[in-house]
């Protein structure tokens, strides 16, 4: 494994030193600030190994190791703070997609099938030319969200 050596600046240093001690952020941002505290190999740091630094904070050794590459590879604020998502996961089926998919699988199921698989639906759907293309995962989450069981025989 790739060790990233901390050498912290005075300020960088006075920064996570302020932070720790007042306390007010979160448990995951202080145990990152004491982490590069301790791996700080500067003239005022301890630079202690990463099992050092485990056993004082009671993290893991993936963590330790993820907070210096954070640091060596993109900054103090890196390291510190999580990063924001990314992208935001958007709904494969709008509401007459899902209106299609629901009426589906309250029909009849194909010829030799007693019911409907969510393979089967997913396969139809794109048959249909409702969607160009979509998985059983979705189409599971899709039918979880209605109170609609394929199942039951009692409708409402």
């Amino acid at each position: 494994m790739w060790s990233y050596i901390v050498r912290l600046s005075e300020p960088e240093r006075d920064q996570l030193e302020q932070l720790v001690r007042t306390g007010r952020h979160a448990s995951a941002t202080l145990t990152r600030a004491r982490i590069l505290l301790q791996a700080d190999r500067s003239e005022r740091g301890p630079g202690w190994r990463d099992r050092q630094i485990v056993e004082a904070l009671g993290t893991s050794l993936a963590t330790v190791h993820r907070v210096r590459q954070q640091w060596v590879e993109c900054g103090l604020e890196a390291a510190l703070y999580r990063r924001k998502p990314t992208g935001r996961q958007y709904a494969k089926l709008d509401g007459a997609q899902e209106a299609q998919l629901i009426a589906l699988a309250c029909s009849e199921p194909p010829a030799g099938r007693v019911h409907w698989t969510m393979k089967l639906l997913a396969q139809r759907m794109v048959e249909l030319a409702v969607v160009p293309s979509i998985s059983a995962e979705c189409v599971r989450t899709s039918l979880k969200k209605t109170s609609s069981s394929r199942g039951s025989t009692n409708v409402g």
